[in-house]
Parts: C-alpha cells; structure tokens; sequence
C-alpha cells in the first residue's frame, strides 16, 4: 500500500512536469500590404513595409521580425534589410538597396515564415 506522503509526492511531481511542459505556439503568417504590385520605389530612398496584425495568435512562435528583398523569388540572406523589430508592430522601415532596376521585386517578411510581397518595381542608381 502507498503511504499517504508517496502519493502526495507523485502528485506534485507530475503537477510541476505539467507546468514545465512547453508552450503551444502558433505560426502567425502576416500578409504584407505594402509594397503592393504596381508600386515603383528608387534605390537610396526610405519607405515603410507594412503587413497586417489582426487576428495575431496570442503565442507566436518567432515575434522577432526580418525583412529581405527577393528577385524573382530568390531571396537576398545575406543583405538583410531589416532586423530585430516586433512581428507585431505592423511596419519597418527600410531603405531601398542599390540594384539593378527591374520590376521583378518583392520583400519577404520573416517572423514565424516567410511571407512574399507582391512583386514591385526598384529603379536602381
């Protein structure tokens, strides 16, 4: 027969492994409102980034935010445009990177995934 204190024991046990137990996280997969097609930026110049946040999870997976610049859907790792900023703030402002013009663009907005803007056009310096 288990003794009163064991069985007290096991049950504080398991209630503490229960509380360590991870969290559930949700992915938040912003769409990103700006730029949009059609829009033209110029290399040098600042501009915001701008994504919805309604309807965010309440746990999100990765709220720490990063955007990059894509051509024809290959992303630009190594030139970050913007990093370290809330997921949940809505925009970043970035500055528009010196690149050949072409109208193939689109930022990719990192957080939980990847999410690309519509393709845009940069008219380079």
């Amino acid at each position: 027969m288990i003794s009163f204190t064991t069985f007290i024991l096991t049950l504080l046990a398991l209630f503490s492994l229960s509380l360590a137990a991870p969290m559930r996280r949700d992915v938040f997969v912003p769409p990103i409102i700006y730029p949009k097609s059609g829009v033209v930026w110029i290399a040098g110049h600042h501009h915001n980034v701008t994504w919805e946040t309604d309807g965010a999870p309440v746990n999100i997976t990765n709220g720490i935010g990063r955007v990059y610049l894509a051509n024809n859907t290959i992303i630009d790792l190594d030139h970050p445009l913007a990093i370290g900023f809330d997921i949940l703030d809505g925009r970043v402002s970035v500055q528009v990177p010196s690149v050949p013009t072409g109208q193939n663009y689109s930022l990719v907005l990192f957080g939980d995934s990847g999410n690309y803007s519509p393709q845009f056009t940069i008219i380079g310096l």
